[in-house]
């Protein structure tokens, strides 16, 4: 089959519409023909190839993907680029890159064929029609913070149904998300973002290493241990440790020690007994109140990174994610309280 599973392969229409379609306008194929673009020539299954070419990076996994052969898929990602008088794709030898437009373009595609799916699935299986978000939370955040928010929130809300996604590094994940808590610095994007806090570390170890070492200096006592260190995306291993060292005139080599992929891995396995992690004081604070985690420095500082929630601006108008958007920062408003309680004295 050379087409797209559904199109009638002899439609005079230049997208190829499906029979169901063709007693429709037939579609002009540049944007300056048609003005402004509407649904009534919305290329869907154009922009059902370029979802599965840009996803994919690849014309041949976007065309095995949908089922039809390259050249079928090429020409509809053509057709699409000149409708809309935009390159969207850049063809390289070893596969393909979005453009600045191709990705402004593929998240939109990609949302609205995904509640296409689900809503349509739900309505064949006759299920009751709940709201479904889904939320992205680094990992520390969910375990330490969210898991009560989100538990709240579902018996507040019981028909808002709630996917959470949760991946490492910084920035947002690539998958597609309603709405997502992100571990940054401070960025500037189309996004419409919201500070839930910022991250303030501090040194912390087991009881027992904190008592082997009472006396000595943060310089010593930093040199005397293994540093343990929550892996960034694109930054050296030592980064955050070479900041905080840097802040309070110490001198130690940053670089040494395990490295994990999040900040509770590090924080557990310095609960274990080994190691010092640089941790942020105010996610692991029930860890410090019950001794089950020490900070025996009053070395506290900001390095940086903070937590942030970020969702697509034509989403404010969803009313299902409003209610999730105001209820986190609600909960995050009201932890800011917390964190003004006194800092770790100096020993």
């Amino acid at each position: 089959m050379d087409d797209i599973p559904g199109h009638n392969r002899n439609s005079a229409y230049p997208y190829h519409l499906p029979y169901w379609q063709t007693g429709l306008a037939r579609t002009p194929m540049h944007a300056t023909d048609l003005g402004m673009i509407n649904r009534r020539w919305l290329p869907l299954n154009a922009l059902r190839a370029f979802d599965a070419v840009a996803h994919n990076l690849s014309f041949t996994s976007g065309a095995q993907a949908l089922h039809v052969s390259q050249s079928a898929l090429s020409r509809h990602v053509i057709s699409l680029e000149t409708m809309l008088g935009r390159k969207l794709l850049e063809r390289r030898p070893h596969g393909v890159e979005l453009t600045e437009a191709g990705a402004i373009l593929l998240p939109a595609v990609r949302k609205s064929f995904d509640r296409l799916e689900a809503v349509l699935n739900e309505i064949q299986a006759g299920e009751r029609g709940g709201r479904v978000l889904r939320l992205h939370v680094p990992p520390t955040l969910l375990q330490q913070h969210l898991l009560p928010i989100l538990r709240d929130f579902r018996r507040e809300f019981p028909d808002i149904l709630v996917d959470v996604f949760s991946t490492h590094g910084t920035g947002l994940p690539t998958n597609d998300i309603d709405m997502g808590i992100v571990f940054d610095r401070p960025s500037v994007d189309d996004k419409v973002t919201d500070l839930l806090w910022m991250v303030r570390v501090t040194p912390v170890c087991s009881p027992t290493l904190a008592a082997r070492y009472a006396g000595t200096s943060l310089q010593d006592f930093l040199a005397a241990n293994e540093l343990l260190h929550v892996k960034l995306d694109g930054q050296p291993r030592g980064l955050l440790w070479t900041s905080f060292c840097r802040q309070c005139g110490v001198f130690t080599e940053t670089s040494r020690g395990l490295a994990f992929d999040t900040a509770i891995a590090a924080v557990q396995y310095a609960m274990a007994g080994e190691g010092v992690a640089l941790a942020d004081i105010d996610m692991f604070s029930p860890d410090i109140a019950n001794g089950s985690l020490v900070a025996p420095f009053g070395d506290v500082h900001e390095d940086g990174y903070g937590y942030y929630l970020k969702l697509h601006p034509e989403d404010l108008a969803d009313p299902a994610i409003a209610v999730l958007r105001s209820w986190v920062i609600a909960r995050f408003a009201a932890k800011a309280v917390e964190r003004q309680k006194p800092l770790p004295a100096d020993r």
